[in-house]
């Protein structure tokens, strides 16, 4: 059986495509059915590197009695969560407010209207403590809706009406100083000082985080969040999460001591932290940071990079079905490889007899730096050869407009910061892929598969990843292009997406999208940066490059929009991390470089040097006078380039060699 799946542009409903269940795409044909039908809805969410949502389509979607079961008694949707993430979020909150949890895969009752009623996660083929099988709660649902209808309905309109409630947008007040220390105190307070990261397990790398602590230490100078950036990106780095062959970090850590990863690996989670090893590597010199960040560099052009030009959205957790099986090693498999070498690899990366994952077998851990780094390279060389001809993990290929956005940045800024101008290269080929396949009659789709453009529109982190994106692109490359791009997504998100009654905050989906039982607008920072948080932060850049017309609008739109935040960011700033970088940004000014020459020739030190040196959140360009609103007016100096420093509002005089330029930068 072939389902309607087939058509599909997402690889996960592809892999549901030849399921027994009858499953529709989401859309208004599905709940006119479900209408038509008198039935309810089943809705199941996940995303294609989910290992649960593996586990459960094979014991439950792929089971004959278990999709008769649903098909009798339901119209079901499968939804993948990385395509439809407003339909995601309002169903994320019903079960979060059901439940007092989140999860993937996610599977909801909802009504025809699209009310939810009865939400959870993962539901196994046989009771577990505490957990219904599949098939019975089908039947119990089933039955409720039949004898129940009314009160189910009622119900479901309460919880969507207190949803509403719950979601508000935030009262505003200032994220002052007092705001910006209290979030360090804070951090360091829910810090894990002896392992690095913060909380317990399950441990998620705090990119976000992270990089609001770089950006506070360089414009305060607190030893406080440097340790604590020091600590957990050198332990993040030395464990199981990230890849000791061939650079890239999985999605999280399954316990405290970042031993045994979730292995999927997704491009926001690479682009985020290549962007803080960079930023990190380039503040202190550290070596550690410097490899990382090259690496993972590599792994985004190497593993995730698609023929179209953009950026793939994740490697699957699972190969051939079992989770990690591309990834661990025994002993014997590593004398099988390395021969004598083996002892000594195995104390190295930390793999034992009795293995630190499943069945005996052990992720590669680096926890001290090797004694014969040529030794090591040997060793690294021959596994990563050795493992790539093993079976890998699935891809998930299509492109999503916001990862693809972070992705441009941080290949931008630490291109430009580590020297690597194929990254900026590479970024160009993004942006030029993603304006030319998502942007259809003027507004942005969210993803696209082999050229193919999906037809699910462009959410708010869609317009404010991307834009950013794209003024880090101008920035690298100088192109005007890239600016007047970004001003454009920025200008349609200003006038699509705000909330008209609660100035500064914004919802999640534009006014003209398809309408759900909630618009959803939610301003945390979670694994990546919220749309409205993104949005802020591509505000203040912006209103440093554009000309004098328009900056001034820009910077109030983001700063309006950070005040709505104040109280995210300070009961709980880990979930903030993205808005903390934004406040500190604007505290610094934020920094501006402006470098002008006649040629690449006379300006590329100056701007090596700036690009080396400025604070996180800093702009700068390089070009010939007057060829961008950041130039203009900015004369060479006696023939000579020249850069101008100004911080906010403040200017110093312009300076005409690297030594002084560092000098000013320093202060």
């Amino acid at each position: 059986m072939v389902n309607r799946l087939a058509a599909a542009t997402s690889p996960y409903l592809l892999q549901h495509a030849e399921n027994p269940v009858d499953w529709w795409q989401w859309g208004p044909e599905a709940l006119a059915e479900a209408r038509r039908r008198d039935v309810p809805i089943l809705l199941s969410v996940g995303y294609a590197a989910c290992h649960w949502c593996h586990v459960m389509a094979h014991e439950s979607f792929e089971d004959a009695d278990t999709a008769r079961l649903m098909n009798e008694n339901f119209v079901n949707i499968k939804v993948d969560r990385e395509e439809r993430p407003d339909i995601d979020a309002v169903y994320m909150t019903a079960t979060q407010a059901m439940t007092g949890q989140g999860g993937w895969p996610m599977t909801c009752f909802l009504t025809p209207d699209g009310e939810p009623f009865h939400c959870g996660t993962y539901y196994p083929p046989q009771p577990h403590p505490g957990m219904p099988s599949f098939q019975r709660l089908l039947v119990a649902v089933a039955q409720a809706w039949q004898e129940r209808r009314e009160e189910l309905r009622a119900g479901a309109g309460q919880i969507v009406a207190e949803l509403a409630r719950q979601t508000g947008p935030l009262p505003a007040a200032a994220v002052d100083e007092n705001v910006l220390a209290g979030a360090v105190t804070t951090l360091g307070a829910e810090a894990d000082r002896e392992r690095g990261g913060f909380g317990g397990a399950p441990k998620f790398p705090p990119s976000m985080t992270l990089e609001f602590l770089l950006r506070h230490h360089e414009r305060t100078g607190s030893a406080e969040a440097l340790s604590l950036v020091d600590e957990c990106a050198e332990a993040m780095s030395r464990g199981g999460m990230y890849d000791q062959l061939a650079g890239g970090f999985a999605r999280y850590s399954v316990d405290a001591d970042w031993v045994v990863p979730h292995f999927e690996k997704m491009l926001y989670d690479n682009a985020l932290l290549l962007r803080v090893y960079a930023h990190l590597a380039r503040l202190t010199g550290s070596a550690r940071a410097l490899t990382v960040a090259r690496a993972t560099g590599e792994f985004l052009l190497g593993l995730l990079g698609t023929d179209e030009g953009g950026f793939a959205a994740s490697l699957d957790a699972d190969t051939l079905g079992e989770e990690g099986l591309t990834y661990v090693w025994t002993p014997g498999e590593l004398s099988e490889v390395l021969g004598e070498d083996a002892g000594w690899a195995a104390e190295l990366f930390g793999v034992t007899e009795s293995g630190t994952f499943e069945h005996g077998k052990s992720v590669l851990q680096l926890r001290r730096d090797p004694d014969d780094p040529a030794r090591f390279e040997r060793v690294r060389a021959a596994l990563l050869d050795a493992r790539d001809r093993r079976p890998q993990p699935g891809r998930d290929d299509k492109v999503i407009a916001a990862w693809n956005g972070l992705a441009i940045t941080a290949l931008c800024e630490a291109g430009m910061a580590l020297n690597e101008p194929r990254w900026v290269e590479a970024a160009d080929r993004a942006a030029s892929a993603i304006l030319d396949i998502h942007v259809i009659d003027g507004r942005l789709r969210r993803s696209s598969r082999h050229g193919k453009v999906g037809d699910a529109a462009g959410v708010l982190e869609d317009y404010a990843c991307l834009a950013d994106g794209l003024l880090a692109l101008h920035q690298a490359t100088g192109d005007s292009r890239w600016l007047d791009e970004a001003t454009t997504l920025l200008d349609t998100a200003l006038e699509r997406f705000a909330i008209s009654d609660a100035p500064g905050a914004f919802h999640d989906t534009a006014d003209d999208a398809e309408a759900l039982v909630q618009r959803p607008s939610d301003p945390a920072d979670n694994a990546s940066p919220s749309g409205a948080s993104a949005l802020a932060g591509a505000l203040v850049t912006a209103s440093v490059l554009v000309g004098p017309e328009r900056a001034g609008a820009y910077r109030d739109a983001a700063e309006l929009a950070l005040s709505r935040v104040a109280q995210l960011a300070t009961k709980v700033p880990r979930f903030a991390g993205n808005w903390l970088s934004v406040a500190e940004a604007l505290a610094a000014g934020p920094v501006q470089v402006a470098v002008v020459g006649l040629d690449p020739e006379a300006w590329s030190e100056l701007r090596t040097t700036a690009a080396q040196l400025v604070h996180g959140g800093g702009v700068v360009l390089a070009g010939q006078p007057e060829s961008a609103p950041l130039l203009a007016d900015r004369p060479l100096i006696e023939g000579a380039a020249a850069a101008y420093v100004c911080r906010g509002y403040v200017c110093d005089r312009p300076v005409t060699s690297s030594d002084a330029l560092e000098a000013v930068l320093a202060r």
